[in-house]
């Protein structure tokens, strides 16, 4: 409801407490969304990401393995480095709530990734993925934004090269996206993951399943 005063500056009646705000958020998405079809140890995760788009029919596109919750918390427990996609995924990373010694990486813009992309043929986000190689084995791989930085994990993987612990795959838009997530699904290379099919995801929704996975919902903290 909007008041206006004598001077006509209007003064707005909301909720200014941000603790306050987590929980009815929180309560709202597990008043509205079907979670009755996911494991009760991530419905935190399922929440953080429904958070994080305001979309409360998400998880009926969410799939995952059944490995990927304990899959993250070890990693996380060993300090593994968290490597993103793009710089909006790692900004949205709470980092304060990350175990001590997890570092959030980004690549993208390092000086040789312009001149990789053009070697590989490929676009920058996927040639950013070579950057990461030395520190992959074991890593959690959050994907927000390119189709083609998960598909070039996945081609790293599958030619023998280094395994990380997990990988988060929320890659959005309508070219390859949902294609890249249905290759992360049918991955045979047993990497537990976590991703939401279709067209739909986004640097938000990644950043989120980060801060799920390290630390659950700020009301249980």
């Amino acid at each position: 409801m909007t008041l206006l005063p004598a001077n006509d500056t209007p003064q707005y009646a909301y909720e200014t407490d941000p603790a306050a705000i987590y929980r009815q958020s929180f309560s709202i998405v597990r008043r509205e969304a079907d979670l009755s079809h996911i494991p009760d140890a991530l419905h935190p995760t399922a929440v953080r990401l429904i958070h994080s788009c305001g979309m409360t029919d998400l998880p009926q596109d969410l799939t995952w393995s059944d490995d990927v919750l304990e899959a993250a918390q070890s990693a996380f427990a060993k300090g593994a480095p968290v490597f993103c996609d793009v710089e909006m995924v790692a900004h949205g990373i709470i980092k304060n709530r990350l175990p001590e010694g997890s570092e959030v990486i980004c690549t993208l813009n390092d000086p040789s990734v312009h001149g990789l992309a053009s070697e590989l043929k490929t676009t920058r986000s996927a040639a950013a993925v070579e950057l990461w190689r030395d520190r992959l084995d074991g890593a959690i791989v959050a994907i927000g934004n390119a189709p083609t930085a998960l598909f070039h994990v996945l081609e790293v993987i599958a030619a023998g090269g280094p395994k990380p612990a997990v990988i988060l795959g929320f890659p959005v838009g309508f070219v390859g996206a949902a294609e890249s997530k249905d290759a992360l699904a049918a991955n045979p290379y047993s990497v537990p993951y976590l991703a939401v099919k279709g067209r739909r995801g986004g640097s938000a929704m990644a950043a989120a399943a980060v801060n799920a996975l390290a630390a659950g919902l700020p009301e249980e903290g």
